[in-house]
């Protein structure tokens, strides 16, 4: 080996006189080894890489190759070369793939010696650069499955705040950018402003609240929204000389956060109006760092390269197209459900009688529905409602009666089974008879003091004018509690058809009865209030709630708003109306808002014929509906057991 320390003495005398290498390292790390070093650039943000050729004789390569397997590791990642000096006697097939890069004589020249060095640092850069474009071309491909895959999540997200969660998320992800915020331009009187709505930040955690800022170029997404550019600052502490903004530290300062870099796009919408700013900090090299310190900050941030760049006005681009719908959905579902409330309003003003139940109906259905989802035996323990679905269960209970407004008022309101002015008409009726009675026994007592007739006589003329108002008032009181409807059917109905049976003389002689064959009808009612005509009026206003819904456009999601509405009122046993549907034919959503339409109708206190059912009877009254082939006995179960009315009544308002 003597032979091969001093050939490497030479080749290192060669190396560091040669004037191609002055801005190389040349080195002997080893005696048998001579080490020339070489600092590469690196791109996008990366470290500088230090490379190095090494020099060693071929007798290492024959006998001693342990000595190069510290090199092992550099080899393999592509930051060191092995150049031969002399001729091996051992084959060489594995050579190359154990990063030999040259062969040179042992009396190689200056030239030589500089020349298989340069290859070989030529060699190390071009597989860099291969590298470095392998990689790129893997994240391109990564990055547009990432912006594809982005893309679809922002199309299909509908509700504002989640979309601006999932917008800051992925722009701070394809840039690994530390943290970032969201802007949204809105009209504040006759300036616009920014408002701040989200902020997220991987290394410090903090409590946020909304704020607007003056829309002007004096803050640096105010510039960005003027403008319409995307701003790319390495450093706002170092601005650039002419910069209109300012960048404020107050953030810094109360939470020892230290922003570097920045990357601030505007959000763009169709219309090329500027809805929002998106807001990147700090480019970090590994993204899974956190910046605890002012170290972590100078040794990990880095300025946002030319492909963070391009690649977060794309994701704007889109984000802007996304906001922009998602704003107009809301809008258009705000519209909507103002729509909705103004129809229910319509409905309860021609009905102040049964003011508040469509909105009590819609909450029962709704959680009596969500108890439903949660069963995990029985009939319906497949049943799942989405978001979606309980919207529209929601929409179809709160418009189930809007189909009153093609019933007559009258009818809607009526409290009890003769309207006031035809109980008024009665009450005069039997004050005519009493007055009539009054007059004919008058007359017949002028008649016996003018025949002599005595006292006993007159007396009994009083005892029977008096037996006949008795016998007046007692109809009257009779009719008067026939007049109050009942829940369940009850009522002294043969008393009310006598009553109607007895005659009086009229005005005009002609013979009459107490009650007209109407007022029979009217208060024979076994039920309720109405009369059999009175209550297909009233039944016809679930024809009238299904033609009215079915008129409007609801779209794909809400498309069965009419059908679920204008199937409340039918019944298991095919008894109900208007289809008279049986059990199979009945929606499920049907069949829950029947339940809770009929609890509601029971329980609620704001009816004027009846007072309110208590909870326990209420149920008792779903129960036996459920025995007659009227309500589906599993829901009424759920409903009971999950207490769903308690449910409602938790609800924050």
């Amino acid at each position: 080996m003597t032979v091969a320390v001093e050939v490497m003495g030479r080749a290192l005398d060669l190396l560091r006189r040669d004037p191609r290498l002055a801005d190389h390292s040349v080195s002997r790390p080893h005696a048998l080894f001579v080490a020339v070093w070489r600092t590469a650039a690196a791109p996008n943000g990366r470290a500088p890489r230090r490379l190095s050729v090494v020099f060693a004789p071929a007798a290492v390569w024959d006998a001693a190759r342990d000595l190069l397997a510290p090199l092992a590791a550099k080899i393999a990642e592509g930051a060191a070369l092995v150049v031969l000096v002399g001729r091996p006697t051992g084959p060489l097939g594995d050579a190359a793939r154990l990063g030999v890069a040259a062969i040179v004589p042992e009396d190689a020249s200056g030239d030589e010696l500089s020349l298989a060095a340069l290859g070989a640092f030529d060699r190390l850069e071009a597989n860099a650069r291969a590298e470095a474009r392998g990689r790129s071309v893997r994240r391109y491909r990564y990055e547009l499955g990432e912006l594809l895959h982005i893309a679809r999540a922002m199309t299909t997200v509908r509700n504002v705040d989640k979309l601006l969660g999932i917008i800051l998320e992925k722009s701070r992800f394809v840039t690994g950018a530390d943290a970032g915020s969201i802007y949204i331009v809105e009209t504040a009187g006759s300036a616009p402003v920014l408002r701040f709505k989200l902020t997220q930040n991987d290394s410090v955690a903090f409590d946020s609240r909304e704020f607007t800022i003056p829309l002007t170029d004096r803050s640096i997404a105010g510039s960005a929204a003027l403008s319409k550019k995307t701003l790319d600052i390495p450093d706002v502490y170092a601005l650039p000389p002419g910069s209109t903004f300012a960048f404020d530290p107050s953030f810094d300062r109360r939470t020892g956060y230290a922003t570097r870099s920045m990357l601030v796009a505007p959000l763009v919408s169709q219309r090329d109006e500027v809805i929002g700013v998106i807001q990147l900090i700090n480019k970090k090299r590994d993204p899974a760092r956190r910046l605890r310190t002012a170290q972590d900050v100078e040794q990990n941030v880095v300025p946002f390269d030319r492909r963070s760049v391009d690649l977060v006005e794309m994701l704007a681009a889109q984000a802007g197209a996304s906001l922009e719908t998602a704003v107009l959905y809301q809008e258009i579902r705000e519209l909507f459900e103002g729509f909705v409330k103004a129809s229910v309003e319509a409905i309860e003003s021609r009905d102040p009688t049964t003011s508040g139940h469509s909105r009590r109906v819609a909450e029962l259905t709704v959680e009596l529905a969500k108890a439903v989802d949660a069963q995990t035996t029985g009939p319906y323990s497949a049943l799942s409602f989405t978001a979606e679905d309980l919207r529209e269960l929601e929409y179809a209970s709160l418009l189930h009666d809007f189909g009153k407004i093609g019933v007559r008022e009258r009818v809607l309101v009526k409290a009890r089974k003769l309207y006031d002015e035809r109980l008024e008409l009665v009450r005069a009726r039997l004050d005519y008879v009493a007055r009539s009675a009054e007059a004919d026994v008058l007359a017949r007592k002028v008649r016996l003091l003018e025949t002599g007739g005595t006292g006993e006589a007159l007396r009994a003329l009083d005892d029977e004018l008096a037996r006949r108002r008795a016998a007046l008032d007692a109809a009257w009181s009779a009719i008067v509690s026939a007049n109050e409807p009942t829940v369940l059917s009850g009522g002294d109905f043969e008393r009310i058809a006598a009553i109607a049976s007895e005659t009086f003389v009229g005005p005009g002689g002609e013979a009459r009865t107490l009650l007209d064959e109407e007022e029979l009808a009217c208060l024979s009612v076994p039920r309720g209030s109405l009369t059999p005509g009175e209550f297909d009026e009233i039944r016809s206003h679930v024809s009238h709630t299904f033609r009215f819904l079915s008129r409007i456009p609801w779209g794909k999601a809400l498309r069965r708003v009419p059908a679920i509405a204008g199937a409340h009122h039918e019944r298991l046993n095919g008894t109900g109306y208007p289809g008279r549907l049986r059990a199979e034919e009945i929606p499920v959503q049907s069949k829950m808002m029947s339940v809770a339409d009929v609890y509601d109708a029971l329980t609620a206190s704001d009816r004027p014929y009846k007072k309110a059912v208590p909870t326990e009877r209420a149920i008792d009254i779903l129960e036996s509906s459920v025995r007659e082939g009227h309500l589906d006995g599993e829901l009424v179960r759920v409903f009971r057991d999950a207490r769903v009315w308690g449910r409602v009544a938790a609800r924050p308002r």
